[in-house]
């Protein structure tokens, strides 16, 4: 995967952003920068602040207090001229019924200033590969084809920076993959792609740096490689009576442990010494170890690390 040049300067800068609804804080001091040419992706739970922060940098909505320069221009000042320059595909577009395909990209072109000609709306539509549907109305497209045609719509001011807010939720996974080939090639083409997403492969798969926000709050950010390789080992165990949690807690390599009944999850920077603590721990206890799995964190092990395992009502 290419990375963004890391000496350029940032396409996007965000310093001490804050929105507030009621008496919650949905933004909490929040500052980081995009490189240009980088698929940079927003984890979180549900709630935690991602779609408000990206509805912020769109110009959607207005930020209580922080400052957002994009291409170099203020959000507060410039927001259309920022608009001009970017392209957004939010949660759930709604597609006009009685235009087909090819007429809804002319329609939304024409939006934007632009009066593309047949073949110019045909590359687009190439682009997402959509050349065969050019004719067909919106229910006639399956839900691949839509967030397709939805990204399409995204692209005809042929914006510097594409922002993406869960792209691929509800698809299945040949559309998911063949929407990560299709943002790929933009980044390829030099795009600055901003997404949020609930999938941790896919984030693992197509970003080139990943933040993690909870209660509204920058808690992790760097390179998808770097968040897993911080992370402990983690290893699942069974056994045939309960160890006490505490005395597991307690042994000096193991960084975390949860237990549901005689089952225990635990994480270590070694592996192999734990296990060790482990077994005399069980015989000392004269508890059997009737299951052992090991496996190496990935993104979503990072994830729930820092944002913790309860779901979010």
């Amino acid at each position: 995967m290419e990375t963004a040049n890391q000496s350029t300067p940032p396409i996007i800068q965000v310093e001490n952003l804050s929105k507030t609804y009621g008496n919650g804080k949905a933004v909490d001091d929040l500052s980081f920068q995009v490189r240009q040419g980088e698929i940079f992706g927003f984890l979180g739970p549900n709630g935690a602040g991602k779609t408000t922060t990206l509805s912020i940098l769109e110009g959607l909505r207005q930020a209580d207090g922080g400052r957002v320069s994009i291409l170099g221009m203020d959000i507060a000042s410039k927001t259309q001229a920022i608009k001009q320059c970017i392209g957004v595909q939010l949660q759930s577009t709604s597609l006009l019924p009685d235009l087909t395909v090819f007429e809804q990209v002319q329609l939304f072109a024409r939006l934007y200033g632009f009066q593309p000609s047949a073949a110019e709306i045909m590359a687009l539509l190439e682009k997402v590969g959509l050349t065969g549907k050019a004719k067909a109305f919106p229910d006639k497209l399956s839900g691949g084809q839509q967030q397709r045609l939805a990204l399409a719509l995204a692209l005809v001011n042929q914006p510097e920076i594409i922002f993406l807010d869960e792209p691929t939720t509800g698809l299945d996974p040949q559309s998911r993959r063949a929407l990560w080939e299709i943002i790929r090639g933009l980044r390829d083409q030099g795009k600055t792609i901003v997404l949020t997403t609930h999938y941790m492969e896919e984030a693992e798969t197509l970003c080139d740096r990943v933040g993690i926000i909870d209660h509204g709050r920058l808690v992790a950010l760097d390179t998808p490689g770097a968040l897993i390789n911080g992370l402990a080992g983690v290893a699942s165990i069974t056994t045939t009576a309960d160890v006490p949690l505490s005395d597991v807690q307690a042994l000096p390599t193991i960084t975390h442990a949860q237990r549901d009944g005689t089952h225990l999850l635990l994480q270590t920077a070694d592996v192999v010494a734990a296990l060790r603590s482990i077994l005399d721990l069980a015989e000392r206890y004269r508890a059997n170890l009737n299951d052992l799995h090991i496996k190496q964190p990935n993104l979503e092990d990072v994830f729930l690390n820092l944002t913790g395992r309860t779901i979010r009502s």
